[in-house]
């Protein structure tokens, strides 16, 4: 395809892979919607999106801001992540037009001819912990050392992932470079879903809903929330099991597991079963951004298990509107969170449990964790995000010679 055209030299052409806006948004799909629309107001760049997909690539212009476009042919997934995982073939410019800057953000970025490339690895689950993955995102590796040997830059969420990506596949670390993620922003306060959990009358205005059952919980009632795909990283199983282990002398305490499902459910269905509060516990599926922060924003504490991860939007959300968070001490997790939160080592569901009911019992102990979790959310924008990356890609265009 045809070179971008563009109206300032000075300004770099940068296409990003907005994929992940056309499925329900998890953490991923969040950061892409948040840096393009910050990355689309930096007047030293010209964004456009992308989508591997045949069918759905055309609904991607419905999230993208209006100074964003989205030219491009059919790209079909299955097929391409298959060849980038294993040659350099086809070229993106098959698909694209020709960018100073492809960035890949997740996980895998289309090979170029002509265009610098950036790669975001959020985490490395498929090579520490395969048994715990899709079949989709095991070819991950393979695709990241690939683009690491082509000479594409990796942008990651952390410094932790940053030495792993370092370590694993060699990588320069001069081309590895941690940009923070934001505090994905809630519906102000007041809204229906909003997270002011002051207000009584809103409160009971949320409505949540166990997606199997049709339970509702009722509004008076406290509750931990968790936030998370059903996945077995995230260790949902070992956070039902610390929740029966203080659910009897807390009666008044439910649990609510928000989320899509994945291809742990059949596994949590099965420890909910096993419960003897399984009562109290909903499950409530996928949630909009409305409904996310009123569960949020009401819930008495913030339960984060993962067994490992590489940021972490949930406990920073929970953080920016004074819910305390408890969550482990896997991964990147430490290095984000640091002091503003109580952590437990990972598959420790009695460590867990301690700590789920230290914070419920002592106001003293949550209202040290908000004042901690304000101060710490307050650390990460967006804005200094978009900032790290438009450094990132101005270093990377640097890099190549275009011929």
């Amino acid at each position: 395809m045809s070179r971008t055209t563009r109206t300032d030299p000075r300004r770099l052409c940068v296409a990003i892979d907005a994929t992940p806006l056309l499925a329900p948004l998890t953490g991923i799909g969040v950061m892409c919607r948040e840096i393009i629309r910050e990355l689309s107001q930096r007047e030293s760049l010209i964004v456009s999106a992308f989508a591997v997909s045949w069918r759905r690539r055309a609904s991607i212009a419905a999230s993208l801001p209006g100074s964003v476009s989205s030219r491009q042919r059919p790209m079909p997934a299955r097929p391409l992540h298959w060849c980038w995982s294993r040659s350099q073939f086809p070229p993106g410019e098959w698909f694209l037009k020709d960018h100073d800057v492809v960035h890949g953000t997740n996980f895998v970025v289309p090979p170029m001819l002509r265009s610098a490339r950036v790669v975001s690895v959020h985490d490395l689950t498929p090579l520490h912990f395969p048994e715990l993955c899709n079949p989709a995102t095991l070819i991950y590796p393979e695709a990241i050392r690939r683009a690491v040997r082509s000479g594409a830059w990796v942008h990651t969420d952390s410094t932790f992932i940053a030495e792993e990506v370092v370590e694993a596949f060699g990588a320069d670390p001069e081309r590895v470079r941690t940009v923070y993620l934001g505090v994905p922003p809630f519906p102000p306060a007041g809204s229906a879903g909003s997270a002011d959990s002051t207000d009584p009358e809103a409160r009971g205005r949320l409505r949540v809903v166990d997606e199997e059952s049709g339970r509702e919980l009722e509004p008076a009632r406290r509750y931990i929330v968790s936030v998370g795909t059903a996945e077995p990283r995230k260790d949902l199983c070992g956070l039902v099991e610390a929740f029966s282990l203080i659910a009897e002398e807390r009666d008044d305490v439910d649990l609510v597991l928000a989320g899509p499902r994945g291809w742990g459910s059949e596994q949590l269905d099965s420890s909910i079963r096993a419960s003897r509060f399984a009562s109290r516990i909903f499950r409530t599926g996928w949630v909009d951004d409305e409904l996310l922060a009123g569960l949020i924003g009401r819930a008495s504490l913030l339960a984060y298990p993962s067994l490992y991860e590489g940021f972490g939007l949930p406990p920073l959300q929970a953080m920016s509107v004074g819910v305390p968070v408890v969550a482990t001490s896997s991964g990147s997790i430490p290095e984000i969170l640091g002091d503003a939160a109580v952590l437990v080592g990972p598959r420790d569901k009695e460590a867990l449990g301690e700590a789920l009911a230290g914070v419920l019992d002592s106001k003293e102990r949550r209202d040290d964790l908000v004042g901690k979790g304000f101060r710490r959310a307050g650390e990460f924008s967006w804005e200094k995000c978009a900032e790290g990356l438009d450094a990132l890609y101005h270093d990377a265009a640097k890099s190549v010679v275009r011929r």
